[in-house]
């Protein structure tokens, strides 16, 4: 299977999964880093990227 730059950035780049609810969620690194956003479902600031497979 053929991997393409554009797709993998539009499934991938700034995507983090939450770690309680496993809801997905496109935010900026440094935001999820400091802990400035929360997941829309539980209200958890818990996150990590999402696995590439």
């Amino acid at each position: 299977m053929v991997k393409f730059k554009e797709a993998e950035a539009r499934k991938f780049h700034n995507v983090f999964v939450c770690k309680n609810c496993k809801q997905k969620l496109r935010a900026p690194n440094l935001k999820v880093i400091a802990e400035k956003v929360t997941c829309k479902t539980c209200g958890g600031h818990a996150f990590r990227p999402v696995r590439k497979k």
